[in-house]
């Protein structure tokens, strides 16, 4: 009987490069994000909240990966949903950057209403691996941060967009949302017909504000999700050097089986 082939996904938000943060600023733990990502070596990751300069240190600083992505804003800077994945591994077929709004093809376009003054979008790419006989998608995306019915919209546009490819899919981001609410579960209920599961759903918090949020305040807000067959998942544990933490958030890491 032929083995499954399982591949590593991550959904890592990189926090934005702020000054304010001190020793936790981009500039300063960058090496920290860099050593996270060779020790993992995943497949695929989604990052957040990458901006310009922050992107532009990742391409020039992660050998071995193709990072792929645009900002937010109307002039495609700012923060990016960007993906990086293993040039020797896996091929891009195509690429897309859509905003979570009315009309996802205008830079910059929000839901308005309760949703912050952020743009948020998606960053999609149809991909083929070499060990796998059929191309996968991979979506990877961040939810508003202030409103319930914005996060609630974009994973109902999340749901449509996805519900529209045919090939395997996986999604990968920070949803602003805790497990229990209902932007969360519409995502696994409305794709339920095609076996869509969270394979972080056993995991713990993943928001720990650089140390200040521990135990059982730290809240679950990052995900992957797929319609794969989920094999190991786990949080990278965030562990401080004199002080210093690799992001604001848990990195969190899925083995995915896309060829079943």
């Amino acid at each position: 009987m032929e083995q499954k082939k399982y591949l590593k996904f991550m959904s890592f938000n990189l926090r934005v490069d702020n000054t304010g943060d001190g020793i936790n600023s981009f500039t300063n733990r960058f090496d920290r994000v860099v050593e996270v990502l060779h020790k993992e070596r995943p497949c695929m990751v989604g990052f957040q909240e990458v901006t310009d300069g922050m992107r532009a240190r990742l391409r020039d600083h992660l050998p071995g990966y193709t990072v792929q992505g645009c900002g937010r804003e109307k002039n495609y800077h700012g923060e990016s949903m960007l993906i990086a994945y293993r040039t020797d591994e896996v091929e891009l077929l195509s690429l897309d950057n859509l905003w979570l709004s009315p009309t996802p093809r205008v830079a910059g376009s929000t839901f308005g209403g309760d949703q912050s003054g952020c743009p948020r979008m998606l960053t999609t790419a149809l991909l083929k691996h070499n060990d796998l006989d059929e191309p996968f998608r991979f979506v990877n995306t961040h939810l508003d941060h202030q409103g319930k019915n914005a996060r609630y919209l974009g994973a109902m546009e999340l749901v449509q967009l996805i519900s529209q490819y045919p090939e395997k899919f996986v999604l990968t981001g920070d949803f602003n949302a805790t497990p229990d609410a209902p932007e969360i579960g519409l995502i696994t209920s409305a794709l339920s017909a095609r076996g869509t599961v969270d394979c972080t759903a056993a995991l713990g918090g993943t928001f720990h504000n650089f140390g200040r949020i521990a135990g059982e305040r730290m809240e679950k807000i990052d995900y992957i999700f797929t319609d794969g067959l989920c094999g190991n998942a786990y949080i990278v544990p965030d562990i401080p050097v004199n002080g210093q933490y690799y992001s604001d958030h848990n990195a969190v890491c899925a083995e995915i089986c896309l060829d079943e």
